[in-house]
């Protein structure tokens, strides 16, 4: 929690905050972790959860609030609470644990999404530079103040359903005090309401006998235009019973302003750079609720600025900063709904030369074509002197030591390799296996002188030494089909001898394991 606050030497403003954590969301206590378990400890949470929630919505809390702490030496976790109108703990009390909190979150309210590309023109005198920020930061007050403009509509699109239909409803700025709900069936986690925001430029506003008039208003000194294209993306959650011109209103338009109010802070400071900003959502585990990272899509992910700007979302929402979390390739998609697929196939691809030829179409129109680039595998190997030249182009298959080399250039992902030289000596690298899905979490290879397989995890008794393999045979092809696939055979449990004394793993072969080991890094 004071972490999210942001510690009393790098405070983080309201913006900040809110722009981070989604809109619907309120703040009823704190948990303290890494104290005694003392009462002091219980009274810190309770001031941290304070002075968060009005740090988010400005104004304190009218009701009670929790505040938490644990016993790093036990464990144990106790609980305090405060009255509603004072800031005295009052004695200590059981808390009633929901076995799946974040089934009873989606059953109670759903996801709003709105996305609002916007352009605004910035005109600055040609020869001075030190007002700026402040006309940009004004630029940006009017146009969050028009959000609530009579003229600009709100479409608000229920998710797709099984009849390939949806519920829509048209919101207009002075309708938004309507007492207008979606149906019940739209409440969904894999999918958000989506929620347009339209402008009407050729409304009349005239009154009946009035002329239009158009004044010219010439520039006293030389003046530049400069055009910020600003790209809003935010999510809020509404429970089911609230009316959706109440959301709109209430939890969509405010949380414009505050993505604006952080877009603003971030482009003032480097105003001249032309920063692409571009938010993206995550749910990192353990967290039953989305968070914001907006992200300058200039820099590569590997860049440091973005790096520690990925650590410093870590620290902040007590993330692991082993592992990376927060990357693009984590962002939420929304299903069916996201638009962030371009209806257009990628030019210029180098597709692998010899299964992919001659296929014929696959009778998607307007798709994105994603396939494996054979040919620069082929390229790494060859250029670390692994393969002669006349290996690219060719059709010979490729081993877990060649994957490793593939994966360390490409990625930069070391691999740690398990050589087994019959099948029967696997059952003796179960202990080494579980501890590498244990403290790595990555898929294992296997290959060697027969088909390849994917290891997805094991089932060890130290005890009796007893083992299972959670195996994926790669070479299935077919639907996503889940029944199909487990009782086919195609992943499942196998265990090294089954009980009709069948060994799933030939004793007269060896077999080469590639352990991919997980950077450590955000």
């Amino acid at each position: 929690m004071g972490q999210l606050l942001g510690g009393d030497e790098t405070p983080l403003d309201g913006y900040e905050i809110r722009g981070l954590l989604p809109r619907g969301f309120d703040i009823v206590g704190a948990l303290l972790v890494g104290g005694e378990g003392s009462d002091a400890d219980a009274a810190r949470a309770l001031e941290l959860a304070r002075a968060l929630r009005e740090r988010l919505l400005g104004v304190a809390a009218s009701h009670g609030m929790v505040g938490g702490c644990m016993d790093v030496a036990s464990g144990e976790i106790r609980f305090v609470a405060s009255e509603s109108s004072g800031t005295d703990a009052v004695e200590e009390f059981e808390i009633v644990w929901e076995d799946e909190p974040g089934r009873l979150l989606w059953e109670k309210g759903y996801l709003l999404r709105c996305e609002l590309p916007l352009k605004l023109p910035l005109y600055l005198p040609a020869d001075e530079i030190s007002g700026i920020e402040e006309r940009f930061s004004s630029l940006i007050e009017s146009t969050a103040a028009k959000l609530r403009d009579p003229h600009v509509s709100y479409l608000v699109e229920g998710p797709i359903t099984s009849n390939e239909s949806h519920h829509s409803i048209l919101l207009h700025g002075d309708d938004l005090s309507s007492d207008l709900h979606l149906p019940g069936n739209s409440r969904t986690k894999e999918y958000a309401i989506e929620i347009t925001v339209l402008s009407n430029q050729s409304v009349r506003t005239l009154q009946p006998g009035t002329t239009p008039v158009v004044e010219y208003f010439p520039a006293p000194a030389p003046a530049s235009l400069r055009v910020i294209n600003l790209k809003l993306d935010i999510l809020c959650y509404s429970s089911i019973d609230f009316p959706v011109a109440a959301a709109v209103s209430e939890l969509v338009i405010p949380g414009l302003a505050d993505q604006m109010g952080v877009m603003k802070k971030i482009i003032a400071s480097e105003i001249t750079q032309q920063a692409q900003l571009c938010p993206y959502h995550f749910i990192p585990p353990g967290l039953h609720i989305p968070v914001t990272a907006i992200y300058d899509t200039r820099y590569g992910e590997i860049e440091e600025k973005q790096s520690e700007l990925r650590k410093e979302l870590h620290m902040r929402l007590g993330l692991p900063l082993d592992r990376p979390l927060l990357r693009i390739s984590n962002a939420l998609t929304f299903g069916a709904i996201g638009k962030r697929a371009k209806s257009m196939s990628r030019s210029g691809s180098s597709l692998l030369r010899d299964v992919h030829r001659e296929i014929p179409s696959n009778g998607v129109s307007g798709g994105i074509i994603s396939l494996i680039d054979g040919s620069e595998i082929q390229q790494v190997l060859v250029e670390i002197g692994d393969k002669d030249p006349s290996f690219i182009g060719s059709r010979e298959w490729i081993g877990a030591i060649e994957l490793s080399f593939v994966l360390d250039k490409l990625l930069g992902v070391s691999c740690k390799i398990i050589n087994v030289r019959s099948g029967d000596e696997l059952p003796e690298k179960c202990r080494e296996l579980a501890r590498h899905f244990e403290t790595q979490g990555t898929p294992v290879m296997i290959g060697g002188g027969v088909l390849a397989y994917t290891l997805l995890g094991v089932n060890y008794n130290e005890a009796s030494g007893d083992c299972a393999f959670l195996i994926l045979d790669p070479h299935y092809t077919g639907a996503d089909d889940l029944k199909k696939i487990v009782n086919g055979g195609w992943c499942g449990w196998k265990k090294s001898v089954d009980s009709k004394g069948r060994s799933f793993f030939l004793k007269d072969k060896f077999y080469n394991l590639l352990l991919p080991q997980r950077p450590n890094m955000v």
